[in-house]
């Protein structure tokens, strides 16, 4: 069964859909023009009915170039092409309605501004530039042109209602496909999400239906702004007077000043202690606001912090064998080191609860966990955090999560103390492999700058690749590209560590079709789980076949759950993720059962390699008898720490919370896979763990601000 392509898809032809890059172009042309195409008819009735014919047969006309040169791209495949006609029929569109509309006064002028923007994602940022020049000039050959002061208050009233209308409802419709996915009101991902306009626009054109839902919306929009313009614009027949004018705008003034105080002061009312109760309240607008400002915290400014030397004095007691301000110290192993292949393969937003031990009834992962079932399995792991970025680090520098961005999206963050490092001393190639485009998440920077040689979907050839979407190649053909890669570093006498980053379990979870019993256009988040597990069934069975196969070991690990939204910051069923280590020369099922963290992952791996070495990390060996059972997870601004049944949770303005865990046991998934507590927050706060999860965030914080956490 081949795969259905969605309808704005049809438009694109086949050879276009094999090229990523030009996939997303093509698929934001054709959107473009469809959306405009489609909703055109329904401006140009409303100005069939407000006898202005010019009006509405120059709008007709445009819609209908418009749905033409969607056409044009299915017969010629021509992108750039259509994608200059499009932005030049926009344009045009633009500058007629200007020009029957009464010239520089008239309030069609304002949609010179979109002409840009629509030319920056079909075209590209030169186009866009250029038909911003192009605006502007027309801009200004219009003020030759004659004037219409009352038809220009009608317009520019009714534009305005307009406008307002729009970015309500538009707003409302962000805000519920937003909750939707990660079960808040806006957050910082919202704002990260602007950077990559790329990805991100590609994704939102292939997981939703967004000509229905932009067409519907500038209908509805249109509705209601001729009903408010039809009520209100005889008031606009008696201009108000030089003092009637100054009074209004003093009243106005007043309420836009009162507004800087009150909704801040609204915004931190919060009338209960359910986290989700609070979210579904909160101004989404103002939150978005919030997240932008905060997108960088200091930890020192924002966060309760302990004396220096009593923090590192704690940490001596947590980390053994540190010294000083830092968290160097040398690590011995009693046996040989064994120098075997390492392959880490990270699967993204893997959450526990779809595995089958952890009580999911779908047999979603039937590969995964029958490899689980012959390895050394990690049962109670937590990922430090929400995001890719989050869990690239963890797995990467093996340090706590700090406040703000990630170390990945930092300016600072290259030459650091990673596990490639450690490799590398051992005489190991290294490498760094995603399906998707490494720029994306500032990952090229990170791992480039880090000694890793990168594989991304820009070293593929174009017979390489049987599948891609938005976020990149499908996970079975980053899978034999993985293979092709470790096959000629074998071939080289030295062992090798890659890390393979996945891409196909992500919205909007397509994938080929004719793979598994979910067909691959379905874009269900099952579908995404069970497609990743086939993927690496294939990938493990390709491996297999590889003389350095047995000379190898594999750790499997999410980067983060699919969901992080709970009853309080930091749910712990929404961070609990599964790992596990196979050895195919000794597979063999052990379960680890104690608390750990994503960041002991690497540390324990090595002491598995038998390792000497001398380390900076946080993270811990936790087969080690001296290992104390603890875990970090955390939001971008809350910082948690898990030990002795107690959640410690650090947020900004030196606010502390702590809560009691009560396991809730489920009769159908056993003990130690069992994710979900109850959290019942400590009337009495247990001040040694405070000042634990303080001292661990506290120096890690410094350590990064004054560069001691960099390679030797």
């Amino acid at each position: 069964m081949q795969q259905r392509p969605s309808p704005t898809e049809w438009f694109i032809p086949e050879h276009i859909r094999q090229q990523p890059e030009q996939m997303i172009r093509a698929r934001t042309t054709v959107g473009v023009a469809l959306l405009a195409g489609t909703i055109a008819p329904l401006f140009a009735l409303s100005y069939f009915k407000l006898q202005h014919p010019a009006m509405g047969w120059g709008i007709v006309l445009g819609g209908a170039l418009m749905l033409v040169m969607a056409f044009f791209l299915r017969i010629s495949g021509a992108v750039t092409v259509v994608g200059y006609a499009v932005s030049a029929v926009m344009f045009g569109m633009v500058t007629w309605m200007v020009y029957v509309n009464g010239g520089i006064l008239s309030t069609s002028i304002v949609w010179y501004a979109c002409v840009p923007v629509a030319a920056t994602f079909v075209s590209g940022r030169r186009a866009g530039m250029i038909w911003a020049l192009l605006s502007f000039l027309c801009i200004g050959l219009f003020l030759f042109l004659p004037q219409y002061r009352e038809r220009l208050r009608l317009w520019m009233f009714s534009f305005v209602i307009f406008l307002y209308v729009l970015l309500l409802l538009q707003n409302g419709i962000s805000e519920y496909f937003f909750w939707n996915e990660f079960g808040v009101k806006y957050n910082f991902i919202a704002v990260n999400y602007l950077i990559y306009t790329n990805e991100v626009i590609g994704n939102i054109m292939e997981s939703y239906p967004v000509i229905p839902i932009f067409s519907a919306l500038f209908l509805v929009v249109g509705i209601i702004t001729f009903f408010i313009v039809k009520r209100t614009k005889s008031y606009l027949s008696d201009l108000p007077t030089f003092k009637e004018k100054i009074n209004l705008s003093l009243v106005f003034l007043s309420v836009f000043a009162l507004s800087f105080w009150a909704i801040p002061s609204l915004a931190k009312k919060e009338n209960s202690t359910n986290i989700f109760t609070n979210e579904l309240q909160s101004n989404g607008i103002y939150k978005f606001y919030l997240a932008f400002m905060n997108s960088e915290l200091d930890y020192f400014k924002f966060y309760k912090t302990l004396p220096n030397n009593e923090a590192y004095a704690l940490l001596h007691n947590l980390l053994p064998g540190i010294k000083g301000t830092t968290t160097q110290r040398t690590i011995t192993s009693d046996s040989l080191e064994i120098k075997k292949n390492v392959v880490l393969i990270t699967i993204e937003s893997l959450s526990a609860v779809f595995m089958k031990r952890y009580g999911n009834e779908k047999n979603i992962t039937p590969f995964l966990d029958s490899l689980a079932d012959k390895s050394l399995e990690f049962t109670n792991l937590y990922a430090v955090g929400n995001r890719t970025v989050r869990g690239l680090e963890a797995l990467t520098l093996c340090l706590p999560p700090t406040a703000g961005e990630s170390v990945v999206k930092r300016e600072d963050n290259k030459n650091k103390f990673t596990t490639a490092s450690i490799f590398k001393k051992k005489g190991y190639k290294v490498n760094y492999l995603y399906g998707g485009d490494a720029f994306f998440d500032n990952m090229e920077s990170f791992f480039g700058g880090n000694g890793y040689n990168i594989i991304d979907k820009k070293t593929f050839t174009q017979s390489e690749i049987s599948f891609a979407n938005v976020w990149g190649v499908c996970d079975e053909d980053m899978a034999k590209k993985a293979i092709q890669t470790m096959n000629a570093d074998a071939k080289t006498g030295k062992p090798f560590f890659s890390h393979w980053m996945t891409v196909s379990n992500h919205r909007p979870f397509t994938y080929p079709n004719n793979k598994i019993d979910i067909p691959g256009d379905a874009k269900s988040r099952e579908g995404g789980v069970k497609y990743t597990d086939y993927a690496l069934r294939q990938f493990f069975a390709m491996a297999k076949k590889q003389p350095w196969f047995t000379n190898t070991i594999f750790v499997i690990v999410s980067d983060h759950c699919a969901s992080s939204a709970g009853k309080i910051e930091l749910p712990l069923d929404k961070y609990r993720i599964p790992a596990f280590i196979y050895n195919p020369s000794k597979p063999k099922a052990v379960k680890y059962t104690q608390l750990m963290s994503q960041i002991d992952i690497m540390p324990t791996v090595f002491g598995l390699l038998h390792f000497d070495y001398k380390s900076k990390f946080y993270g811990q060996n936790v087969l080690q008898p001296n290992y104390q059972p603890r875990a970090f997870i955390a939001t971008y601004q809350d910082l948690g720490l898990i030990k002795e049944q107690v959640l410690t949770i650090l947020s900004p303005k030196q606010k502390v919370k702590q809560f009691d865990l009560k396991m809730i046991l489920n009769s159908n998934v056993p003990k130690v896979y069992e994710s979900h507590y109850d959290e019942i927050i400590l009337k009495n706060p247990n001040q040694k763990l405070i000042n634990e999860t303080i001292a661990y965030y506290q120096t890690c914080s410094e350590i990064l601000k004054n560069k001691q956490y960099q390679k030797e």
